[in-house]
């Protein structure tokens, strides 16, 4: 039996169920002496159900989970006899097939999604499947409908494969896929590294404006929950953890600390400032001059002194302290300055070394 070719008409993936659905165009010719005639014509058509007249091998598609044959206007099958006995089938048919997606490369994944087809009860001794002549034709104006790949081409494999029945010849077609990157970049990427951003704003606003502070950091968190449950519930789900999901999950990281470094240094200058009894006066919150609040914390200070634990200092200035002499420590009213250049250059690394890994994974 020579399969001559599958011919594709339109290809849709559907990456949340593993699976693909394909229209096709299928063809097989072999020989039948039995079909031999003479007369003045090379050959002559059957079709409809004059097809179920004749002997036609029993091939099934092995990774199909559904399959559809046309039946309008009339069954699309036909079989063509020749004056040899040389018998050409075709039918017309739309299978879903199972693929097995690899997601941890996610959304910069590559796929080969295999179509195989075998006889269902004739063994290898009975029934030898061969390519004829295959060839696949193109055309990706009107064919192919791959609203999130990009088809990169088309390989067939035949093996042998044993079974309790026999031994079975198997042929297999792999289509291949590469996922289109810039739909998942503007949807995720795009979005996740934005709110980041927006939430070192907070490291500009003065530590007074409690709530200010407290809102765009708890906003920027939730932000970052929802992008993360919209990529899991739109995109394949998989029991790992994909490189979209390792990227949303390092966001969110970063915006839970920036949440975290206000109500540290909310937590560490709040009793000096409550046990201070200085009286409530109206305030404007608005981003801060470093160097201006600095100098105002110094003023205050003077008569400040001693830290609150060994590693930082709690009171604005630790100038002509002893205490923190050939020790290191953290100075606490910079935490904010401290944070507007750890956290930039901390994300700009891991977004270099993330997308050096990925690309070249």
């Amino acid at each position: 039996c020579y399969v001559n070719s599958c011919d594709p008409k339109c290809v849709l993936f559907y990456p949340c169920h593993q699976e693909y659905t394909i229209d096709i165009t299928f063809y097989q010719t072999w020989y039948d002496e039995r079909l031999r005639f003479n007369g003045s014509f090379e050959s002559f058509v059957l079709n409809g159900n004059l097809v179920s007249l004749l002997w036609i091998p029993d091939t099934f598609f092995r990774n199909s989970k559904r399959t559809q044959e046309h039946s309008i206007t009339m069954p699309n099958q036909m079989v063509r006899i020749h004056k040899d006995g040389k018998v050409l089938y075709t039918i017309r048919m739309t299978i879903d097939a199972g693929c097995s997606l690899h997601m941890l490369k996610f959304p910069m994944d590559s796929h080969s999604c295999p179509l195989s087809f075998s006889s269902f009860s004739y063994p290898e001794n009975e029934i030898i499947y061969k390519w004829e002549n295959f060839k696949l034709e193109i055309n990706e104006s009107n064919s192919w409908k791959l609203f999130q790949f990009d088809f990169i081409g088309v390989s067939n494999t035949t093996e042998t494969i044993t079974t309790v029945a026999g031994d079975y010849i198997v042929m297999t077609l792999f289509f291949n896929v590469s996922r289109r990157f810039g739909f998942v970049a503007f949807q995720n990427y795009v979005p996740s590294s934005v709110t980041t951003m927006i939430s070192w704003i907070s490291f500009w606003i003065k530590k007074d404006c409690a709530p200010a502070r407290t809102s765009l950091g708890i906003t920027s968190v939730l932000t970052m929950t929802t992008l993360g449950t919209f990529s899991r519930k739109n995109f394949p789900r998989v029991s790992y953890i994909t490189a979209l999901d390792f990227y949303i999950a390092i966001c969110f990281i970063f915006c839970f600390c920036a949440l975290m470094e206000f109500a540290v240094l909310n937590f560490l200058t709040y009793n000096r400032t409550a046990s201070r009894g200085s009286p409530k006066l109206p305030f404007v919150c608005d981003i801060e001059d470093p160097e201006e609040e600095e100098e105002s914390e110094e003023e205050e200070s003077e008569e400040e002194e001693g830290p609150s634990c060994p590693y930082c200092c709690t009171v604005p200035t630790c100038e002509g302290s002893t205490w923190q002499q050939g020790r290191l420590f953290i100075h606490v009213y910079r935490l904010d300055n401290y944070s507007r250049v750890i956290f930039p250059v901390t994300f700009f690394f891991f977004n270099v070394l993330y997308w050096l890994v990925c690309l070249n994974l």
